[in-house]
């Protein structure tokens, strides 16, 4: 095996990043475009039904996920969530370099998601979100589904990782119910959703609070529960 700093090493090492950005670019643009689509489906099917779409909503995202992880786990992690990514960060289990990478190609494959959910459903493919999504209410939920879903990936990979699609997509199930702003918890997807005016919309002027409270809950929950799960 070459040893590392040799340019073979190098080509492998950049290898399984390419192959860790595509798995996740491709990750989070489904997750966004089954957040966004089923939101869409819903509510053209739903007759005014808000709890039903949003049931729908948060059976497909949760659904989508168990897939996902499953899926693109054993390439990249499968993070699809910038605040998921700097969990990892904090445990020293990425590089810096690959993180920022990570975010980056999370963040612009989300908006590519949305565009996707709108073309899929004949809708103007760039929008701008309406739907309010501010005060101190929805941000204490979003604070909430953050640091659950966060801890609930450190405590599975401590202690079930095999649990962890599951674990995840039920999380984020029951955080579309039980939290006030119905568990965005991913600045990638909050940015996305900022970019669609349908069911599953923010505010474009209400994400940056969302996406401030969400990086900074996750940083703060990564720290947490390594003490708390420390060997």
């Amino acid at each position: 095996m070459p040893s590392e700093g040799t340019p073979s090493a190098r080509r492998m090492n950049d290898g399984r990043l390419a192959r860790a950005l595509i798995s996740e670019a491709l990750g989070t643009a489904f997750l966004v475009a089954a957040v966004i689509g089923s939101g869409i489906m819903a509510e053209s099917l739903a007759a005014g039904n808000t709890a039903l779409a949003l049931l729908a909503n948060a059976i497909a995202t949760g659904a989508i996920l168990v897939v996902l992880i499953l899926s693109f786990g054993p390439v990249s992690g499968a993070h699809f969530n910038p605040a998921v990514t700097l969990a990892f960060l904090v445990r020293r289990d990425i590089s810096a370099r690959t993180g920022l990478a990570y975010a980056a190609v999370q963040i612009a494959a989300g908006i590519g998601g949305t565009v996707l959910a709108h073309a899929m459903f004949d809708q103007e493919l760039f929008q701008w979100g309406s739907h309010a999504r501010t005060g101190i209410g929805q941000w204490i939920g979003e604070i909430t589904a953050t640091f659950a879903l966060v801890f609930t990936i450190i405590a599975c990979v401590r202690h079930r990782p095999e649990a962890v699609p599951y674990a995840v997509g039920l999380v984020i199930t029951a955080g579309y119910w039980y939290t006030s702003s119905t568990s965005f918890a991913n600045p990638a997807v909050t940015i996305a959703r900022a970019f669609t005016d349908s069911f599953a919309s923010i505010a474009v002027a209400d994400m940056p609070a969302f996406v401030g409270l969400q990086l900074v809950t996750a940083l703060a929950t990564a720290y947490f529960a390594n003490w708390l799960f420390a060997r």
